[in-house]
């Protein structure tokens, strides 16, 4: 029998705070609880957390779990509210908007997609039958939910029509930096207050250690770059190059400021097109975060920031802040003994609140192919395709929000009208239109509720339904829909609003 010597990695060393470096403590010291393996993070007192977006999607749910961190916890450290989606204002002409809920969209009948069901009574209506129709959101508890500003944790609603709902959280991210900071101490993560000055590579090009500014020196079996942008690890010094996705997404600008709350904050993200980009509305317990995503070519700082402050509503929490950034993401993200994660790895708008998501995933992949210490070339490239599939999957989705819009009233829209579009984007497109059928993989973020949600958004419907569903007795489907809509109605006005909800369950420390 083949005798096998274990070489477990024994040290991690994360370069970077953040909720991305704090998120890699967090879940690493969990899964190395009884371990002899030691994880330190070094961060630099100097550097703040960006804080581009404070939203994120369902997964977040699943790193919470993973992380053993009780929800509730942590949105009353983190002054965090409920997220059941995105309202998308003026993106497919001005004066008209629609939601991207979370959650599911409608049930399946003996077999057939709901989709093609809602289909063949809206086709059923058009050519003149008798009988009312729906809209695709009123059978999406999470949109209804969203409409109705209410809200209930998913144990309340099981078995009831709000069952499929689904949720995210809107968070502060420097709160919740910290309380991921103190979570990951306590679990045995030894944190450096220090700035990296040098990085050491051996004879094989891995990294060896790093030097402190106080001449400390730090070295590690596998180092973790979350330095921002910048790549000071993976990029700075392992060179791994940068792939970028300018040419489908010329936002490289963001403008961003803090007010005070003014209303109830919503169960949702507020997505806003404007003349050079679009403008971000994230509701906190205790303040909202606001920000404007543009182009240079179609707009200044100083029209970005003017169209920012008379966008919002309250006083100003603090002065605007321009961040500027090149959409992309590195060649490689995991590079023999070092993984990227957050900034450093990457960045695509925050269009669908999906930065979060991506440090999790790379999290979540990296933890599937844990190498021992003679990191296997075959264990990182499978790692970096899973990753890749990731990026260009959140790309295709945003680009979508862009490529189908109607919008032609400035340089930059009409830019939209015929922008490049991604032969994987475009091929889903078409095959969409033949008769409303997309590829389900449990494995992508954006499931098929969420295409069908952008794409009846953004009214692009099929040119047929499924001829199966033609089994099913016409006046029969429509009266089913009529009565899974009003149950879903009926069961939403019996919630607590979304303010209540919190007060109640979760009202924050802060």
């Amino acid at each position: 029998m083949m005798q096998v010597t274990p070489n477990p990695i024994r040290s991690i060393c994360i370069v970077g705070g953040g909720t991305a470096g704090w998120m890699a403590a967090a879940l690493l010291s969990n899964i190395h609880q009884g371990t002899e393996t030691k994880i330190t993070l070094v961060e630099s007192p100097d550097i703040a957390t960006i804080g581009v977006g404070e939203a994120t999607v369902p997964s977040f749910m699943a790193f919470l779990s993973s992380a053993k961190i009780n929800p509730k916890d942590f949105i009353e450290a983190t002054a965090g509210t409920f997220k059941l989606g995105i309202r998308f204002d003026d993106w497919y002409q001005k004066g008209h908007h629609f939601l991207h809920p979370f959650g599911k969209i409608g049930r399946s009948l003996d077999g057939h997609d709901f989709y093609q069901l809602w289909l063949k009574t809206l086709a059923q209506h058009n050519n003149g039958s008798s009988g009312d129709v729906t809209r695709l959101m009123d059978h999406s508890p999470s949109a209804i939910m969203a409409e109705q500003q209410r809200f209930m944790v998913e144990a309340q609603l099981k078995n009831t029509p709000l069952e499929n709902f689904g949720y995210a959280l809107h968070l502060d991210a420097v709160l919740a930096a910290r309380y991921l900071r103190e979570l990951s101490i306590a679990k045995g993560v030894v944190r450096v207050e220090a700035t990296v000055n040098s990085v050491q590579l051996d004879a094989r090009g891995f990294i060896d250690s790093i030097t402190l500014a106080n001449g400390e020196n730090i070295s590690a079996d596998f180092f973790i770059d979350c330095s921002g942008f910048k790549g000071l690890l993976i990029e700075e010094n392992l060179q791994v190059g940068y792939e970028d996705w300018s040419e489908y997404l010329p936002c490289n600008r963001a403008v961003a400021v803090q007010t005070e709350n003014i209303h109830e904050p919503a169960p949702f993200t507020i997505a806003t097109a404007r003349a050079a980009g679009w403008t971000w509305k994230i509701p906190l317990q205790h303040r909202t975060g606001n920000g404007y995503v543009f182009a240079s070519d179609y707009c200044s700082d100083d029209e970005a920031t003017q169209t920012l402050l008379n966008a919002v509503e309250g006083r100003l929490v603090n002065e605007p802040r321009i961040i500027s950034f090149v959409t992309g993401k590195r060649k490689k993200i995991w590079h023999n003994n070092c993984l990227a994660l957050g900034l450093a790895s990457g960045f695509l708008e925050p269009l669908e609140s999906t930065a979060i998501h991506l440090v999790y995933r790379t999290l979540v992949h990296f933890i599937r192919n844990y190498p021992e210490r003679d990191f296997p070339a075959a264990l990182e490239q499978e790692c970096n395709a899973q990753i890749d599939q990731d990026y260009m999957e959140v790309r295709d989705f945003i680009i979508l929000h862009y490529c189908t819009s109607q919008r032609d009233d400035t340089a930059f829209w009409r830019w939209c009208q015929n922008m490049p579009v991604p032969g994987t984007l475009r091929d889903k497109i078409n095959r969409f239109r033949l008769r409303g059928q997309l590829e389900r993989n449990s494995e992508n973020l954006f499931g098929v509720d969420s295409w069908l949600s952008i794409l009846e958004g953004m009214h692009i419907r099929p040119e047929k339904y499924h001829p199966l569903v033609d089994a099913l007795d016409s006046e029969k489907l429509s009266r089913s829909l009529m009565q899974g809509k009003q149950a879903i109605y009926d069961a939403v006005t019996r919630l607590p609003s979304h303010g209540d909800f919190i007060k109640q369950a979760c009202a924050s420390k802060h």
